[in-house]
């Protein structure tokens, strides 16, 4: 196949090594030169999401896109540039040549869920931030194409990402920098980095159009669970959590929810290779310089 991956960044670059290691023709698009660390092989394309007229003497002809930008601020501005109005510009860019698949790398953070409930690709969205707001939007922009125009979008909803040289509560555990509340005993919901790419190449084989998929392991775990398997496989003190009340949802500033990947399993026949937090963090710890 021939595959474009619009933002080369952490994932995207894990994802084109993985696809042109199954022997496939990749291309990377981004807004500078090829980025550190591509793998060989990978051909670059120079162009903007955020700037149409940067895109439209590009080479099309894909069998494969994947949409996986990713916000430089994190601003409000910023998110709808890249991700709504970045979309858009990149649907009028294909409409005269639509890849056989197109892919588009959302966030879970679009479930406002904070009772600890199971969620899965049917549950309620909200737009609890300005930011989750504007991702639902940049969804909606391409499940609106794939339902008047046929275009064969897909969304993925990801969990929080991590692997090599990324993890906020492996790093903020080795810094000893980590803060909770006693209450604070939220669910969080993690991928691996590998895992990440696998599930956008199992739905760019087998996934359907018009459709929704959340990738994410296949274990849930809350907060405190996660700092004791840290405390005893690193042979580390607990943190010292600090004595507080009941912890809300505006008092986190965030949710509590258990994200099922059943779907993409199911549809997609899609297995993680690093099913819980312990494999994963496992394989990073195992990969940390001696002291």
């Amino acid at each position: 196949m021939r595959v474009l991956i619009i933002g080369c960044g952490y994932v995207g670059l894990e994802l084109g090594s993985e696809l042109l290691r199954r022997g496939h023709s990749v291309f990377g698009m981004g807004r500078g030169s090829s980025p550190v660390g591509a793998p060989p092989g990978l051909g670059w394309i120079s162009g903007d999401v955020t700037k149409p007229e940067t895109l439209r003497e590009l080479p099309s002809g894909y069998d494969w896109v994947v949409f996986c930008v990713s916000s430089s601020h994190g601003t409000p501005a910023d998110y709808e540039a890249v991700y709504h109005e970045g979309i858009r510009n990149v649907l009028e860019w294909l409409r005269n040549s639509p890849p056989a698949r197109f892919v588009y790398t959302s966030s879970t953070g679009v479930y406002p869920q904070n009772d600890g409930s199971l969620v899965d690709e049917s549950s309620s969205v909200s737009g609890t931030s300005d930011t989750n707001r504007i991702l639902i939007q940049a969804e909606q922009a391409l499940l609106d194409a794939c339902r008047k125009d046929g275009f064969p979008g897909m969304v993925l909803r990801l969990t929080g990402i991590y692997g090599p040289g990324r993890g906020y509560w492996l790093r903020q555990f080795l810094k000893g920098e980590i803060r909770f509340d006693e209450a604070d005993n939220r669910w969080l919901n993690m991928i691996h980095r590998e895992d990440a790419a696998s599930g956008i190449i199992a739905a760019l084989e087998r996934g359907r159009p018009g459709e929704i998929y959340n990738v994410c392991d296949d274990e849930p775990v809350q907060l405190l669970h996660l700092l004791q398997w840290l405390s005893s496989t690193l042979h580390q003190p607990m943190p010292q959590a600090r004595t507080a009340g009941p912890v809300t949802a505006s008092k986190r500033g965030v949710t509590s929810k258990r994200v099922s990947n059943r779907k993409l399993r199911d549809e997609c026949g899609w297995v993680p290779g690093y099913p819980t937090f312990r494999q994963g963090f496992g394989r990073e710890i195992a990969c940390l310089p001696a002291a």
